[in-house]
């Protein structure tokens, strides 16, 4: 089968999404199946890459790690018609999700769409958390679903909203596997020797991209209340992002300044070190469909301390891989860190084998699998859905102009006040 990736998040990007590609496409060609990768060009991407259609962009969007395509007429239908598609699998609804669907109308295939981010919780990118706004985003994304053949929701937390909303068609939960093996084995004591961290220090660990939909601030602030009151605490950040700065300010004391590593983006065999530095993941993301991240810190036989969330509570579970708290409660977070740091020998060696337990839970292989048996039920469906663009072209006027209109009010207070 031929099967085209549409994602506006690929290498050397680092993020869920760019990771989930990866890996299915990965699993699916060890299959057999030839996958192409419709992306956009991203700086430092790598020089050789197999089956990648890059896409001309715009970096830092508003500020942002993400990148904008540029509209281009013809130019992906020239690119993929020698591929011959037999189904678009897009991983986001607008800008080359756009694309997807005139891609999948040209070629007269089934379109595909895993619905992997709570996009209404994303509007720290734009100049206004306004409720209309908000409510256009939803919008817009139902709408999306709706031009869609097949939906793949990455969570049953996912699936719910999913069935919470006007989306008349039909999916499947498919998470993205991890390979528990790749992670179950590091030098965790190498890694804390060459990051300066006390190899009998109690280390407070997070992977995964520094922006404000990550929830950062309050993790941080969390992580820093348990630190302050307990000796030997340490917080171990791995990753890069806009919010580099604020978890910098929050341990800038001379008491506190020491025990915050910011180790930068890692991979491969680095990144399995540092699950293995850390004594327990921490995570308090409002926005995810699926914890990847939390996951692997499993594999690595890690128990997590998380904030109750989609597509967290179906990985971490109470009192037996972790602790997973109701709400967002800096003190109880704090106090849920302390437990763990005073946990006996053997209560910490049954969390950890419950988190190897968990990881296995969710190979990479059977999610791949699942996700080839989808395709071809999909494929031979005869036709096609019929596809009404207008629909959609329409939902996207709708947030440029709220967006624009929000601009115009923000840069007119600016002006007033400046």
């Amino acid at each position: 089968m031929n099967i085209v990736m549409m994602t506006n998040t690929f290498a050397p990007f680092v993020g869920g999404v760019s990771r989930s590609v990866t890996s299915f496409t990965t699993e699916l060609r060890r299959m057999g199946h030839r996958v192409v990768i419709v992306a956009p060009v991203f700086e430092n991407m790598p020089e050789s890459e197999e089956d990648v259609v890059r896409v001309p962009a715009l970096q830092h969007f508003t500020g942002s790690d993400f990148a904008v395509v540029l509209p281009i007429p013809g130019y992906l239908l020239a690119k993929l018609e020698k591929v011959k598609p037999d189904v678009i699998h897009t991983h986001h609804p607008h800008l080359l999700g756009e694309a997807a669907v005139r891609v999948a109308g040209a070629f007269e295939c089934p379109l595909v769409f895993t619905y992997h981010t709570m996009y209404e919780r994303y509007l720290h990118y734009v100049p206004s958390h306004a409720k209309r706004l908000r409510e256009f985003v939803i919008n817009l994304v139902t709408r999306y679903c709706n031009l869609c053949d097949h939906l793949i929701a990455p969570s049953e937390s996912v699936a719910q909203v999913i069935r919470s909303r006007d989306i008349t068609t039909p999916f499947d939960v498919v998470p993205t596997g991890v390979y528990p093996e790749r992670f179950a084995h590091g030098d965790g004591a190498a890694f804390r020797a060459s990051h300066d961290i006390p190899s009998d220090a109690f280390v407070a660990g997070y992977v995964g991209r520094l922006a404000p939909e990550k929830n950062l601030t309050f993790l941080a602030d969390a992580v820093q209340t348990f630190i302050s009151k307990t000796e030997g605490g340490h917080f171990l950040v791995v990753g890069k992002g806009p919010s580099q700065s604020d978890i910098r300010d929050l341990f800038a004391t001379d008491e506190l300044t020491g025990r915050l590593h910011l180790a930068g983006s890692l991979e491969g065999q680095a990144l399995t070190d540092a699950y293995h530095a850390m004594d327990v993941f921490v995570f308090a993301s409002q926005s995810e469909t699926q914890g990847m991240v939390v996951i692997e810190a499993m594999a690595a036989g890690k128990p997590v301390v998380a904030v109750d969330a989609t597509g967290i509570r179906e990985v971490v579970k109470d009192g037996r891989n972790g602790r997973l708290l109701k709400s967002e409660d800096r003190d109880a977070f704090a106090a849920a860190l302390r437990e763990m740091a005073q946990a006996s020998d053997e209560r910490m060696a049954d969390y950890r084998r419950a988190a190897r337990a968990t990881a296995q839970e969710f190979s990479m292989q059977k999610s791949a699998q699942k996700l080839a048996r989808i395709y071809d039920e999909v494929v031979q469906r005869e036709p096609p859905s019929s596809r009404d663009e207008s629909l959609l072209h329409r939902a996207i006027e709708e947030v440029k102009a709220e967006w624009e209109l929000l601009r115009n009010i923000a840069e007119a207070a600016s002006q007033t006040f400046r």
